[in-house]
């Protein structure tokens, strides 16, 4: 079937001046907030991210995800309005945290005086439940998107042109385009790497599983460690250097290992997985220093890149793969901007809903700023 072009016509606004019209390419935290408030301004607004239902995924660890709304088969069901952190991120994990603390507290209730019957785990319902959550979550986002005036188009957008992007064979120009696409989980080329998983399934693990390996010591390994103690799985968490949570306070960063191993984690330091092989239901991991660990998942959060394609309209990209932007988050190519996770400097939520608000300010309200970076709060949820 031939692809047809729909055109987003420039508006005339609040005084009558002509504004031009917004492409957004990502339903996260920035490319939502930049549509509402350019819409807000009287800009026509449309919006491609994947909206559908997730695809299910059968069989092994994965489950059936299709309870919660966003997702395609392109992003394998991991997308949605809201973005990382409404999806596969903050908030999700934030409801796995609060759930893995209930055997602590239990324990701690008999202090006080609290004599409980031994609690039994529902996996699956607790998931199930944070799937509903997310749903009702994503139905916000869309109303919140639809009630502003913006268009949102199911499907996964790419750059064809400066003005055009396709969006599932059909193609939609503008004056300008912002792409808000965010970051995917990496994975090292390995042997048998196929077998690990990210932290996006990992909020989709059909059971709890008995025995996780983490790799990384960033914030989302530490998190999943975590929470995978927490559920009672046994926990061996591995990082190639001295120390975690690099950037944090020397004593805070000590201190969580001692805490970690006190509630059962085994930390490892200097410690890397050379290979990954399947024997029956298991996993085997074979270190760098020769050593062996069994394991029924290993996930790895060790880091998170692009995919954007963006190489192909002349927008230019640093080593990491992130896009290049000036302070007003204008690319290489004049009419197309970025934000978020995409552009590589500071990775947070509440960061990209700024850099999208300031974006749109400047380019459609007349209000020209830019996003202070100083004094930028960060927190690692246990």
């Amino acid at each position: 079937m031939a692809s047809t072009t729909t055109t987003l016509c420039g508006l005339t606004g609040r005084g009558g001046k002509r504004l031009k019209a917004w492409q957004v390419i990502g339903g996260g935290s920035g490319g939502v907030r930049s549509s509402r408030i350019a819409a807000s301004y009287g800009a026509k607004v449309a919006l491609a991210e994947s909206v559908s239902g997730r695809e299910e995924k059968a069989g092994g660890w994965l489950g059936n995800r299709s309870q919660a709304s966003g997702g395609s088969t392109a992003d394998g069901g991991y997308g949605g309005l809201g973005g990382t952190c409404v999806n596969v991120g903050c908030v999700p994990k934030k409801l796995m945290v609060y759930g893995s603390h209930y055997p602590h507290d239990l324990e701690d209730a008999k202090a006080y005086g609290w004599d409980m019957t031994e609690p039994k785990l529902n996996w699956q319902r607790m998931i199930e439940n944070k799937n509903k959550e997310i749903a009702r979550l994503n139905g916000i986002y869309e109303r919140m998107l639809k009630n502003a005036g913006v268009e949102v188009i199911q499907g996964r957008g790419t750059l064809v042109d400066k003005h055009t992007v396709d969006v599932g064979g059909k193609k939609y120009t503008a004056d300008k385009i912002l792409v808000a696409v965010g970051g995917w989980p990496s994975l090292p080329k390995i042997p048998g790497i196929e077998h690990a998983i990210s932290s996006n399934e990992a909020f989709f693990l059909k059971e709890r599983p008995e025995r996780v390996i983490v790799v990384g010591g960033g914030y989302i390994a530490i998190e999943f460690a975590g929470i995978f103690n927490g559920y009672g799985s046994k926990v061996t968490q591995l990082y190639r250097g001295d120390l975690w949570l690099r950037g944090f306070d020397k004593d805070v960063r000590e201190h969580l290992v001692n805490e970690y191993k006190e509630q059962g984690v085994d930390v490892r330091f200097n410690s890397n997985i050379a290979k990954i092989e399947k024997t029956g239901d298991s996993l085997k991991a074979t270190l760098e220093d020769g050593s062996v660990l069994e394991a029924d998942v290993i996930m790895y959060a060790t880091g998170r890149t692009k995919d954007l394609g963006c190489e192909n309209v002349g927008v230019e990209l640093d080593k990491s793969g992130a896009i290049v932007v000036n302070e007003g988050f204008q690319t290489s190519v004049e009419n197309i901007y970025a934000v978020g996770d995409v552009i590589n400097r500071i990775q947070l939520t509440p960061v990209a809903l700024a850099e999208g608000h300031c974006l749109a300010d400047t380019l459609f309200g007349g209000k020209p700023r830019k996003t202070d970076y100083s004094d930028v709060p960060t927190a690692v949820f246990r």
